[in-house]
């Protein structure tokens, strides 16, 4: 067993990975500007264990390890692992950090696969624990015409797919999108993205792959790409992640190495399994940016000295009650978990998803109302090249001074515009509609989740049926 320090980490990103940028090649990606507020931003999944080791560091006997793979067993261990995401991800202002997403993905391979795949998927387990592995996971296929399975696609590689086999490798090709953290990570985890029938064999498959395995190239967006300096924009100055599109031309992975392989009955279970894990992880690592709202909606509007006026504490209660209503259902979900395959513990999928679904619901409508307190400032306020100018400077400490100095109320509605509103604001708005599976794939779980039993059964009670 080990744990890493975020130095370790860091070194351990300069390797032969295929990066492709803005159409260039990335030689380091430890030494890329552009990248390096994204690596320290995950490197705090790292920090956390100096900084919490009660909370972040497991050990059951064989010595340490990163507590983000500590294999929940019990209603507690669900409740302690939604405990360490939250306190990580209020490092990382409401930001998912690292190892939350690798880690959901082994816990869906422990409890939902079987036979060789699942010995194949425990000894990758180990490996992870021992040498404290930051893993990205990708898992959305590019899809192609989606009204089409993909064995039915055009082109085959709008799927990620099985090519060739020996005894010892199987050889895939194709692309997965939206793959978070692949360039600043140590391996890719791949995962199936649906159910798939028999003729579809070919695509069920999950593997790993360290990331500088050859034929495998990230092409990183380019979003939020630029600086972005202090005063002005106090959350996304410091915090970053890379998502790429992820090509798998010919890649030859070790059959030691493959979880999945031409088993399409369990390709739909797997992925849910997954699913399962990170929308408890989503709604753990949402609570602080919920926080982060409510917090500055309160202090704008003491700053703005309209405190006491009627309709700003109906906001903010409606504020107060979208929060803890999240932050409700995601305790319930630990509370209501339950033992699945193999011995990992699940949280409540109906608790998981109602979290899921109220937040991203209701997001939008969370920050309108933070921007209708904050008011028009956000807009049409300074920058940070005005306020390191002295003479500016006096004039805006002059005639921004409110109920609170100049300073303070414009820190805190650059903080707003930078969650609400530009890039930072933009990424948070597509983040809370389609991470971790749109509201749509939401609703169809909680669908799928409850029992109607009780309800039928009290109904047909007073029927006397």
């Amino acid at each position: 067993m080990g744990i890493r320090t975020a130095r370790q980490y860091r070194d351990g990103l300069k390797d032969g990975r295929r990066v492709v940028y803005q159409g260039r090649r990335v030689d380091d990606v430890t030494e890329f500007a552009e990248f390096d507020t994204a690596i320290s931003h995950s490197a705090l999944a790292y920090d956390i264990a100096e900084l919490e080791p009660d909370l972040a560091v497991a050990d059951d006997g064989d010595g340490p390890y990163t507590a983000f793979y500590r294999v929940p067993r019990t209603a507690d261990d669900i409740a302690r692992r939604g405990q360490l995401i939250e306190s990580v991800c209020r490092l990382g202002t409401g930001t998912i950090v690292l190892k939350e997403v690798g880690s959901d993905a082994l816990f869906g391979l422990l409890r939902a696969l079987t036979g060789e795949g699942l010995e194949n998927a425990k000894a990758f387990y180990d490996h992870c624990c021992a040498n404290d592995v930051a893993i990205a996971v990708a898992q959305t296929d590019v899809k192609g015409d989606r009204s089409l399975a993909p064995h039915q696609q055009a082109d085959p590689d709008l799927y990620l797919h099985i090519v060739d086999e020996d005894e010892e490798s199987i050889t895939v090709r194709g692309a997965k999108v939206h793959t978070s953290f692949s360039a600043n990570a140590d391996e890719i985890l791949v995962l199936p993205t649906r159910a798939m029938g028999a003729a579809d064999a070919d695509y069920a498959l999950s593997f790993a792959v360290p990331v500088d395995t050859p034929g495998l190239t990230l092409y990183v967006s380019p979003y939020l790409h630029g600086d972005r300096d202090e005063f002005s924009h106090p959350l996304s100055s410091k915090h970053k992640l890379l998502e790429s599109l992820t090509v798998f031309d010919n890649v030859r992975v070790p059959k030691n190495r493959v979880f999945l392989a031409r088993q399409p009955e369990l390709a739909g279970p797997l992925a849910i399994a997954f699913v399962d894990y990170h929308r408890y992880t989503a709604i753990n690592y949402k609570l602080p940016l919920l926080d982060l709202l409510v917090g500055a909606a309160t202090m704008v509007a003491e700053a703005n000295g309209i405190i006491k006026a009627g309709h700003v504490k109906s906001k903010l209660t409606e504020l107060i009650s979208y929060t803890e209503t999240v932050r409700g259902f995601g305790q319930l979900a630990a509370l209501r978990s339950t033992q699945g395959d193999n011995g990992v513990q699940l949280p409540d999928p109906l608790a998981v998803n109602m979290a899921k679904y109220h937040f991203a619901h209701g997001f939008t409508a969370a920050t309108t109302t933070v921007l209708d307190l904050a008011g028009g400032l956000v807009a049409t306020g300074p920058g940070g090249g005005d306020w390191a100018d002295p003479d500016t400077r006096k004039v805006l400490e002059k005639y921004f001074a409110a109920a609170v100095p100049a300073e303070q109320r414009l820190r805190l509605i650059n903080l707003i515009g930078d969650l609400c509103t530009g890039s930072w604001g933009g990424y948070q708005t597509v983040l809370a509609t389609h991470a971790e599976g749109s509201t749509e794939a939401e609703k169809m779980q909680i669908a799928r989740s409850f029992d109607p039993t009780r309800a039928r059964n009290y109904v047909s009670e007073l029927l006397g049926i």
